[in-house]
C-alpha cells in the first residue's frame, strides 16, 4: 500500500488553487465547453466537486469515525450538481476553496492515529471499505476531475489542430 494521509492532504489542498489558477477569468466558451450530450463541462465539474465535500466525502468520513453503530454511507447522487442554480466560475471555485479547507480541517482533526485508517464504513455499492481507501479515492477523484477539465477543454480545439493531431494523445 502506497497510502499516506500527508501525501493525500497535499494533493486534496491543492486541487482548488490549481483551479482556480487554471479556470479563473476564462471566457464562457472555454468554461461550457464540454465532450457530448451527457458530459461535463469545467463549470459543472466545479459544482460536483463542491457537492462531493459537502455531501460525499466528509459525510463519510464522520460515518467512520463518529457512528457509534450503524456506518452504512447514505447513497450519494453524484448528479444533484446538475440541478443547481448557475453561478460565475469565480463564485464556484471560492465556494470550493472554502468547503475544502473546512474539509481538510475535520480530517486533521478526526483522524488520530493510522489505526484510524483502517476502520471501516459500509458503501451502499461495494460493502466495507477501509477509511484510508475512501481518502484515497477522494485523492484520485480530484486527480481525475482535473484530468477530464484539461481532456474536455483540450478537445474544444480538436478539430484545428490539423495535422498534429496524431502527436497530441490527449485528443485521441
Amino acid at each position: 500500500m502506497n497510502f499516506e494521509l500527508n501525501e493525500a492532504i497535499e494533493i486534496l489542498e491543492r486541487t482548488p488553487k490549481t483551479l482556480e489558477y487554471f479556470l479563473s477569468g476564462l471566457s464562457i466558451n472555454w468554461l461550457q465547453c464540454n465532450e457530448g450530450e451527457d458530459t461535463w463541462n469545467p463549470s459543472q465539474v466545479m459544482d460536483h466537486l463542491i457537492e462531493g465535500d459537502k455531501t460525499d466525502w466528509i459525510p463519510r468520513v464522520e460515518a467512520i469515525l463518529l457512528a457509534e453503530r450503524d456506518i452504512r454511507f447514505p447513497p450519494y447522487d453524484r448528479f444533484s450538481h446538475l440541478n443547481k442554480l448557475e453561478r460565475t466560475i469565480e463564485e464556484k471555485l471560492a465556494e470550493f476553496q472554502t468547503v475544502r479547507v473546512e474539509s481538510l480541517e475535520k480530517i486533521r482533526n478526526l483522524i488520530n492515529s493510522n489505526s484510524d485508517l483502517e476502520l471501516t464504513g459500509i458503501h451502499p455499492e461495494f460493502g466495507e471499505v477501509k477509511l484510508k481507501q475512501l481518502l484515497s479515492t477522494w485523492t484520485v477523484h480530484d486527480l481525475t476531475h482535473i484530468a477530464q477539465i484539461v481532456r474536455v477543454m483540450a478537445k474544444r480545439y480538436k478539430r484545428d489542430v490539423g495535422p498534429w493531431m496524431s502527436y497530441l494523445g490527449i485528443l485521441q
